[in-house]
């Protein structure tokens, strides 16, 4: 990635300077003080290097069309942090966040730039790289307005009513240390080493006030947010979410992801995020005939058509497929109009110990109210598919709106 000596010199703090030391490397020297910084105009288009703005009304990687690769990393606090961690934090997130999707350096001295004394600032796998249409979305867990701990932040009081943990569903065995966390980092790219590089020094400038907790690396989207993008396949071969909500269909969006009603003000612009990780049974369901699979999810393999007749975007006639298929059951139809916005990946991570492929979909989803998911997975107890899927990584999070030039993404949260 680039030099760009024209940008604002008033960068990270000193404690997220400290972080890049302690995590692999920082030029100490580096001037901090604060978040005084400008990076343009804000765009809702990539530009030719394929650079989305950080700042704007909304964060970037919600309508976003959406990218081959994600990683996505959940983090908590530390036990003794305070309130000026918190935005401390948030606000060196921002910073490099604003730097790191227009193709630029963590910081300005970067990975070479702060002479060979010393550990350098970024981590340097992406030198030579574009954005790769990098988008960089955060959240705020419900853990992180009351915990255990009480109202660690002051903030308790601004939660939002919605954001609650997400009830027990059918089919959940969930992994405690794949579900939750204070806040999260959503990561999308057209490159995964950009991707992973991203979280990478994120982490790093969190070290000694944030931890990660998890985090999930996913390949291949599984799902489209623009009409020039072809419904994509998940590792079952099928395609699915073809009535996905799309980026430029304002009344959908305004009416279904973000949020209103019954949300404080901070929230205005946001949205709620619900990130679930559902392994696939890859081997059992390779023995299923076809015919059956089709049935199961209520589409023809090849071109994804409704099963009740029609291309792949042809509504489905309902009374036309199997009353437990899968897309009978998540049709809006059948769940009193609620829609949600899908991003979701596959992932691969090798071989389970009995030499099964640990293999699924990571799913995320976007709605102006986490009900709108409850709906629906409710709706799925009796879908066919339950038998080859099993649910265990969950989380939701409130996603506040995009930060405003010269400001950090949260910063209404603590006005």
């Amino acid at each position: 990635m680039p030099h760009d000596d024209d940008q604002p010199r008033a960068g990270l703090s000193r404690r997220g300077l400290l972080g890049l030391a302690a995590g692999g490397g920082a030029a100490l020297a580096l001037a901090g003080g604060g978040v005084g910084f400008a990076l343009g105009a804000s765009r809702t288009e990539p530009d030719a290097q394929g650079a989305h703005a950080f700042f704007g009304a909304h964060q970037a990687g919600i309508t976003t069309e959406v990218q081959e690769h994600l990683h996505f990393a959940a983090f908590d606090m530390m036990p003794r942090s305070d309130r000026r961690d918190l935005i401390e934090l948030l606000e060196d997130w921002s910073y490099a966040a604003s730097r790191l999707t227009q193709g630029l350096e963590v910081s300005a001295s970067g990975a070479v730039g702060g002479g060979p004394d010393a550990p350098p600032d970024d981590t340097g796998e992406a030198l030579g790289l574009h954005a790769a249409n990098l988008t960089i979305t955060f959240g705020f867990g419900p853990s992180l307005f009351l915990n255990e701990d009480g109202d660690r932040y002051g903030i308790a009081d601004r939660r939002p009513a919605k954001l609650e943990r997400l009830p027990a569903f059918l089919g959940d065995d969930l992994d405690p240390a794949q579900s939750d966390g204070d806040l999260c980092i959503q990561v999308c790219a057209d490159d995964p080493q950009v991707a992973v590089h991203t979280i990478r020094n994120l982490s790093r400038i969190a070290f000694g006030r944030a931890k990660l907790r998890w985090s999930q690396l996913g390949f291949g989207k599984t799902s489209r947010t623009s009409a020039q993008q072809q419904t994509p396949r998940n590792l079952f071969g099928f395609k699915d979410g073809t009535a996905n909500i799309l980026a430029d269909d304002q009344d959908a969006l305004a009416s279904h992801v973000w949020a209103g009603d019954g949300d404080p003000g901070w929230m205005a612009g946001g949205s709620y995020l619900v990130a679930r990780k559902i392994a696939m049974l890859i081997e059992t369901w390779d023995r299923v005939r076809l015919g059956e699979q089709e049935r199961i999810f209520g589409r023809d393999k090849v071109e994804g058509a409704p099963l009740s007749g029609g291309t792949e975007m042809t509504p489905p006639k309902l009374s036309g497929l199997d009353p437990h298929s899968h897309v009978r059951l998540a049709h809006p139809d059948a769940n009193g109009g609620a829609r949600i916005l899908r991003r979701g990946f596959n992932y691969v991570g090798g071989n389970n110990a009995l030499g099964r492929l640990d293999a699924g979909l990571f799913f995320l989803s976007y709605q102006r109210d986490p009900a709108q998911f409850i709906t629906l997975q409710k709706r799925m107890s009796t879908d066919l598919l339950i038998e080859y899927i099993r649910h265990v990584g969950s989380g939701v999070w409130a996603v506040p709106p995009g930060a405003t030039s010269g400001s950090y993404v949260g910063a209404a949260l603590f006005a």
